[in-house]
């Protein structure tokens, strides 16, 4: 074979996969569809399922379920499914928000229904709901906020590796990883914990009916079962999931045992797989390194 004849093999080989390639994304797509929601369960006047589980890092996916039943008038009221210790403060509230915009905008009822954990951030989405139901073995509570920074000094210093900063004012570097906070910028952390701590406790004496002073004598991030949260007034009855179904039909003129949807999430095509595992490896040491403010059930 020529030189000549084995660069034009190269070039169809090269066209070759590159047209193999689109093909097999295109009938990827075509088969697993993207990453859009659609809705599964019964045809009729139902409930929606709100599901909202593991850490909460995000809020997305779990505003695009609350939009899609929120948007579809067969579904008379919502239930959310809450099995989550929280996660990162500002998904958490976005969540709320959003369940509470939801009452507003279509006086849908809401019910939240505790799984095995609900608590912190997962405690704060479920007091969106007009009723809250727990498992007398659910945990639950644990009212408070964490704000958390890696320190690298030790680590660095055994690798010999050092960091100069050049900033714009005293405390444009607060929290970095790279040096030990001043007493002033504890001092100001701790105000800004302090805030958005009263901003959960606000939420739950609003949403439960208590007065501030008596949230603020449990709110310390002590966890409770399911019963101590109902002794509390915490949540309104002890009871499962199909409970919870129930009493969301009831609210809505359902009755009991009503037909139920819930939101899925079509499977993802294989490019965004890899896309998604990309993102997660990109840039690791930046992921550490970023400081955290928690509504977190450790």
């Amino acid at each position: 074979m020529t030189r000549n004849q084995k660069w034009l093999l190269g070039i169809f080989l090269a066209f070759f996969i590159i047209a193999a390639g689109t093909i097999f994304t295109a009938l990827a797509l075509a088969i697993f569809g993207t990453s859009d929601f659609k809705l599964a369960g019964s045809f009729g006047e139902r409930v929606g399922i709100v599901e909202v589980s593991g850490i909460i890092d995000e809020s997305e996916s779990v505003l695009r379920q609350i939009k899609t039943l929120r948007e579809d008038k067969s579904v008379r009221a919502i239930v959310v499914r809450v099995n989550s210790p929280g996660g990162a403060v500002a998904p958490s509230q976005e969540i709320y928000a959003g369940l509470v915009k939801l009452k507003e905008r279509t006086e849908k009822p809401v019910v939240a229904s505790m799984g095995s954990v609900a608590a912190s951030g997962g405690y704060y989405i479920a007091c969106a709901a007009d009723s809250i139901l727990a498992s007398p073995g659910s945990l639950t509570g644990s009212i408070g906020v964490l704000l958390e920074f890696p320190d690298l000094q030790e680590v660095l210093k055994k690798v010999g590796i050092g960091f100069e900063v050049i900033k714009s004012a005293e405390h444009k570097d607060i929290g970095s990883p790279f040096r030990s906070l001043t007493e002033k910028e504890r001092e100001i952390l701790q105000e800004m914990v302090d805030d958005v701590f009263d901003q959960f406790v606000e939420v739950v004496s609003n949403e439960r009916g208590l007065s501030y002073d008596s949230v603020l004598a449990f709110a310390d991030g002590r966890i409770f079962s399911g019963r101590q949260a109902y002794n509390l007034g915490l949540v309104d009855r002890t009871g499962d999931f199909q409970d919870a179904i129930d009493t969301a039909g009831r609210m809505c003129g359902l009755g009991e045992d009503p037909k139920i949807v819930r939101v899925r999430k079509k499977r993802p095509s294989w490019l965004e797989l890899i896309n998604d595992a990309a993102t997660r490896l990109q840039d690791p040491a930046s992921a550490m390194s970023s400081p955290r403010l928690l509504y977190l059930f450790r």
